[in-house]
């Protein structure tokens, strides 16, 4: 067996919401809610037509390592929709294996399964690993700035 990357389930999500937590300290960012797994239901299970999609990466042994999620955005500039990944994350053990191009395959046929362009996402200025690797998948870099305004 191969590692492989799959559609996320229900009975995933508490282990997508310990990788949420892995992955806002590695981004030295706040810590998720702690109901982040119910949220997370609602927007991927809770509709006909989820508001989100999550992939999970997936060890031989079936152990979850890593997931990525993703959502139909629109582009005023290019009048047209595009499928923007909010998150694409593998615990460190399971780095330079392999698994972040199968997950970026999968986000990929994500877009082309909705008829989307294109795919954008973005990562953090001092984050040097992923700027690499997506500068190896032959990604094209946008300089600009995060806001978040609290309402």
């Amino acid at each position: 067996m191969n590692p492989r990357v799959r559609s996320a389930v229900p009975a995933d999500l508490p282990r997508v919401a310990e990788l949420a937590t892995e992955h806002t300290a590695y981004e030295k960012a706040p810590p998720p809610p702690p109901d982040l797994a119910e949220r997370l239901s609602v927007l991927l299970f809770g509709a006909a037509v989820p508001r989100l999609r999550c992939l999970v990466a997936e060890t031989p042994s079936g152990e979850v390592v890593g997931y990525a999620t993703c959502a139909a955005e629109v582009s005023t500039w290019g009048g047209s929709e595009f499928l923007h990944m909010d998150c694409l994350f593998l615990n460190e053990a399971s780095r330079g294996h392999g698994l972040g191009q199968l997950m970026m395959a999968a986000v990929v046929e994500q877009a082309r399964e909705l008829g989307l362009p294109y795919v954008q996402w973005q990562t953090p200025i001092w984050n040097e690993g992923a700027i690499r690797f997506y500068d190896r998948l032959g990604a094209r870099s946008l300089e600009k700035r995060r806001y978040t305004l609290d309402v």
